[in-house]
Parts: C-alpha cells; sequence; structure tokens
C-alpha cells in the first residue's frame, strides 16, 4: 500500500522502525472486555525524504482515539508546576491583560488555563475529549468540545473570536491533518498575536533511542526543521524557540503572522544548525536508530528474564501510552510484570492494552512490597521516585529502561 507524507504529500519510501503490531496505547481493557479480542494495528514510523517529517500510518482516526480519553494532565505535579512557570513567563513577557484573550487547543482538563484564569486573562480551551473536557468545564473553564481545524476558527471568527495567544502543548503530534491545522491557527491568530507550541524533538528521541514515545496516537514526530516548513507554508513564522526538558527533551516554539516581518531570534538559526549538524536530513541517522531499538530491546528483555529467574519481584509504576508501547514491542506480560499503578482513577481497576498488565492504586504497593518498581513514565521519574521513597523501607529499587537501563536504589 503506498502511504504519502501527511505535511508534503511526497511518497513514504523510508522506514525510521518498525515496532511490530501493537493495540491503540490508550485503549485500556476493562474487566467485563478481558476475554475479548483487541484490535492491533503495524506500528511503522516513515520518514519523508522531501520534508523530513516522521510518521506513523493513520489506522484510526482522531473521533476514535480522542472521543473518550484516558489522559489527565492534572495527575502530575511536575507537569503543573511547568504550566505555571509557562503561564508566569508569557504575563510577563507579552504584557497579558485582562484584554487579550488566551485559547488552547487541546486543554484537557484545564490543567494550564487554570492558572491564566486565576490571573485575570480571559481564557478558552478547545477539547475534544467529552469527558476530559467536563474536568475542565467543572473547573470554570470556558472549554468548546470539537477538534480544532479550519472549520472551527472560521466559526470563532464570525462570533468575533481571535486569540492573543493561541497555545498546544503536545497536542501537534496528535493531528493527522496537520494543514488544516497549521492553517486554521493562521486564520484564528490576532493580528499581533503570538503562539507557542511545544513538542518533543525528534533529534531528542533518535538521540536518547526514545522508541517509546511512537504509537498510533503520535501521528508525526518534529524536528524544529520540519516545523519551519509547515508553519511557513501557512503563513506563519517561527521567530523564537526554546529547549526543554519535558518528555525527555522537548521544544517550545514562538511563532507569529509571517507578514509581520518579526526578526528571527538567533536560538532558531542555532537550532537549526544544530540539527543539521546532528544529521536530521541525513538518512543513514535513522537507520542507525532502527539498529539502536532493536539492541535495547534485548538488553531489555534480558534484564527482566534474569530477575524474574532469581525470584525477584516487577511491578510497573504509571500506564502512561509510552509504557503500552514499549511493553508490547518487548512482549513483557504478567510473566514480567504482576501489575502495575497509577494515580489517575480513570486508569485503575483497567487492563493495560496487548499485555493485559492490571492498573492499580499506589497504596498497593506499601501491601506486596516489590523488589523493583519499574518507573513507564521515565520522564516523571524524580516525582515518582519521590511519591514512593517508602519502598526503600524494605530494600525496594526503581528501575527505568529508557535510553539505558539503570537501576536506582
Amino acid at each position: 500500500m503506498n502511504v504519502n507524507c501527511r505535511l508534503c504529500g511526497t511518497g513514504l519510501e523510508h522506514l525510521l522502525v518498525d515496532l511490530g503490531s501493537s493495540p491503540l496505547a490508550n485503549s485500556f481493557v476493562s474487566l467485563d472486555r478481558l476475554r475479548q479480542m483487541e484490535p492491533t494495528y503495524p506500528l511503522k514510523t516513515f520518514v519523508c525524504s522531501n520534508c523530513y517529517l516522521a510518521q506513523v500510518e493513520e489506522f484510526e482516526s482522531p473521533q476514535h482515539i480522542f472521543t473518550d480519553y484516558a489522559y489527565f494532565s492534572s495527575y502530575s505535579d511536575t507537569w503543573l508546576e511547568h504550566c505555571k512557570r509557562y503561564v508566569d513567563m508569557m504575563i510577563d513577557r507579552f504584557s497579558l491583560s485582562p484584554e487579550h484573550e488566551v485559547i488552547e487547543i487541546a486543554s484537557n482538563d484545564g490543567y494550564l488555563l487554570q492558572f491564566f484564569k486565576g490571573r485575570g486573562i480571559p481564557v478558552t480551551g478547545i477539547e475534544p475529549a467529552a469527558n476530559v473536557a467536563q474536568s475542565a468545564l467543572d473547573k470554570g473553564i470556558n472549554t468548546i468540545t470539537e477538534f480544532f481545524g479550519t472549520e472551527l476558527a472560521r466559526r470563532m471568527i464570525k462570533e468575533n473570536r481571535r486569540a492573543d495567544i493561541l497555545l498546544g502543548n503536545n497536542v501537534l503530534a496528535h493531528v493527522p491533518d496537520l494543514n488544516d491545522f497549521v492553517a486554521g491557527m493562521k486564520l484564528l491568530l490576532s493580528r499581533d498575536g503570538i503562539i507557542t507550541m511545544e513538542f518533543p524533538h525528534l533529534l531528542r528521541l533518535i538521540e536518547d533511542v526514545q522508541f517509546d514515545t511512537i504509537y498510533h496516537e503520535h501521528y508525526s514526530y518534529f524536528s524544529l526543521s520540519t516545523v519551519c516548513i509547515l508553519f511557513e507554508k501557512h503563513g506563519l513564522s517561527i521567530v523564537d524557540v526554546e529547549k526543554l526538558d519535558t518528555h525527555g527533551g522537548s521544544l517550545r516554539i514562538f511563532a507569529r503572522h509571517i507578514e509581520r516581518e518579526d526578526e528571527i531570534s538567533n536560538r532558531v538559526k542555532q537550532l537549526l544548525d544544530e540539527e543539521q549538524a546532528y544529521g536530521i536530513k541525513n538518512m543513514n541517522v535513522y537507520d542507525q536508530f532502527h539498529n539502536n531499538v532493536r539492541s535495547l530491546k534485548y538488553d531489555i528483555v534480558k534484564f527482566l528474564t534474569e530477575l524474574k529467574l532469581k525470584g525477584k519481584t516487577i511491578v510497573g509504576y504509571g500506564a502512561p501510552a509510552k509504557g503500552n508501547t514499549l511493553l508490547n514491542y518487548c512482549g513483557i506480560d504478567k510473566d514480567y510484570l504482576d501489575y502495575t499503578v497509577d494515580r489517575n482513577p480513570h486508569k485503575q481497576k483497567h487492563y493495560l492494552p496487548g499485555s493485559r498488565i492490571p492498573v492499580d492504586h499506589p497504596e498497593k504497593l506499601k501491601n506486596t512490597r516489590p523488589d523493583y518498581l519499574l518507573i513507564l513514565p521515565w520522564n516523571l521519574r524524580e516525582e515518582i521516585i519521590s511519591q514512593t521513597s517508602f519502598i526503600r523501607e524494605w530494600g525496594g529499587k526503581w528501575v527505568v529502561l529508557v535510553p539505558r537501563i539503570e537501576v536506582i536504589e
């Protein structure tokens, strides 16, 4: 079957990595569905030889994946603190006041907009998952329960709505129709408005072998070079960029209308040069990534097998999408992990897709006293170690597997 690039339409021929077949990473299995089959789909990632967008095939629509969603941003203290710092920075940097309007695309449960609202700035969230949007509405966050694109942007414009700050955190990867999405942002942005978007950096994904951040709900994976192509195609100019530690290494871009002819920060040029020097446009770099992923898989399976042969108990912490990619690709099931725990009650009393590992409340750790706690959302390792420091009472240890196997005592 021919697959074309969702940004530029070029036929995709270059494979980045093949992670086998996997269910949707957030399709948790309820008890009454345990005896039913799960749909699984090939999890192959390709790289466009023209615009260098890394991407997976679209097997399920966003409407199917995101209309009822299990991910709630507010359950991570680290992420909430990151968002509060962002809000403080934006208010300070752009002198925001109650006369400005902030619109967030994929606003989830109001995790970020609550901080703008608390500072007296009008906010609107756009969140397609009705169950998640309801949590935002319960907090008093004005929320539109729809998918964003040019159609919604035009309707909002007819209502005299424009965004002075238009933001989206970790949403760009979830959009199959990138051109319609960015064209919609162009329409909705006020004349002097600013767009900020945060997304995991493809360079860091490759460099740190973060294969587990690849799953069907993430349609695309971005370098700054590719995002510049995407935004310029729709009349938007990236004027600044910041490197972030979130999600294993992310970028935060700042964009404005291209016709404003704003001065471009030196940081944009420096990062583009860094990507070029790394080889972000060199297909040999992507070939090596595939080899590194396979090598890490062998190491992970060997490590866990040796622990189990020694009679050690291993349980997981967290039920993130990235964890499900790792478990399913490496063939890790209940023979390795007795269970996993998660603070999110929407995931508790369910089973992980594919591996069928049960998800429990974190209190269970104190009752079963496992030898090893495998941190699946490794990007939150410090927060999780702090929250579960009590495992040291019985000599418990933490384990992370990406980008390399590490045991923490």
